[in-house]
């Protein structure tokens, strides 16, 4: 992998990351864009406990462009957008609409290839390895900001998840805290460890699991299944069968299997709903180890989480979602329509071709 990092016009960082050792990255951003302005502001929930990112600027964020106006695919002619080479492997930039920014964390944009009608699916293993690497080397290089606890890697796919821009990205959201998933996991991660002794609570769970009937596919360093409490329809967890805490830890054994595993598991998903279906929309979310201190989690340390990912789409069954209702959104109690043996059995059935 080669990286090079540039600036776009208005000041943003830009890199590059290629398959090609000497790959030479120097277009200029010729667009004539003024410095980025953002008012990101982080506020506290008293009642939860919980925060918000207040940013009123993203509502002057591009919205659903043509394709030939899409601002991630490569420059071309008089055509500028993001990415000023005519072509990339895998880019990241700064967001240009970021939820989180300054003193209140970073967003990135990572996207997947330069092909505008691609998904992460049809990628190549090598490109796969590629997006896993960009990763990576950004978990490392935000950790290491002053003001960022937590790095969230993520991909939203589809309309119906509310994506804006339709070319085969995600995104890198840089938290200045630790978020209220994570503390919910650490919390019982710490009960566990003191009620059994000093048991590992995520080692639990993958054992039971891998023992059971919910597992939809495994290899020799991954292991993927559908929860026991899924909330959603169609749930696959994506464990490391070495528990790892963040995406750093990964051992190149496991980094060289992952792309193989991963994209076997993506396009199941866009199979369970049946051949002619539209492709499933979908969030794939990667869990990582807190960076900023643990003090509030009863002796829990970095090493007790779990690197893990989260796939999972809204739609519930052939031109249906699920949507957050009155007990889901009001109260945070899920009610799944789909028993997950069913829906690991469905996910068995549909190995792609």
């Amino acid at each position: 992998m080669k990286k090079t990092s540039t600036r776009l016009a208005d000041g943003r960082e830009l890199i590059y990351y290629d398959l090609a050792d000497d790959t030479v990255r120097d277009a200029v951003d010729r667009r004539p864009l003024d410095a980025t302005v953002t008012t990101s502001e982080i506020r506290r929930d008293e009642l939860l406990g919980d925060s918000v990112a207040i940013a009123s600027h993203r509502q002057g964020r591009t919205y659903h462009p043509p394709a030939d106006e899409c601002p991630l695919c490569p420059s071309e002619g008089d055509r500028l957008s993001e990415i000023p080479d005519s072509s990339y492997d895998v880019v990241v930039f700064e967001n240009r609409f970021p939820s989180l920014a300054g003193d209140s964390g970073r967003c990135e944009v990572v996207c997947f290839t330069s092909d505008h009608n691609a998904s992460f699916a049809s990628l190549s293993e090598r490109q796969a390895r590629l997006v896993l690497d960009a990763w990576t080397d950004r978990t490392s290089e935000l950790s290491h900001l002053p003001s960022v606890e937590q790095v969230f890697c993520f991909e939203n796919r589809g309309a119906e998840i509310g994506v804006t821009l339709q070319h085969p990205h995600g995104q890198i959201y840089a938290y200045p805290f630790t978020t209220p998933r994570t503390a919910l996991m650490l919390r019982q991660v710490a009960a566990h460890k003191e009620a059994t002794g000093g048991d590992n609570l995520f080692d639990a769970v993958v054992e039971r699991e891998r023992a059971g009937e919910r597992v939809v596919l495994e290899g020799e360093h991954w292991v993927a299944f559908v929860p026991y409490a899924a909330h959603w329809p169609y749930e696959v967890h994506l464990y490391p069968r070495r528990r790892v805490p963040d995406l750093l830890g990964l051992d190149e054994a496991a980094r060289a299997e992952f792309p193989r595993v991963y994209l076997e598991l993506l396009r199941r998903f866009d199979r369970i709903f049946g051949e002619n279906e539209p492709p499933t929309p979908y969030i794939a979310a990667w869990h990582q180890a807190p960076f900023g201190p643990l003090d509030d989690f009863d002796g829990v340390t970095r090493d007790d989480f779990a690197l893990h990912l989260e796939l999972f789409t809204i739609r519930r069954t052939s031109g249906k979602l699920k949507f957050l209702a009155g007990s889901e959104s009001g109260m945070n109690v899920f009610i799944n329509d789909v028993p997950p043996e069913r829906a690991a059995e469905r996910l068995r059935e549909v190995a792609s071709s």
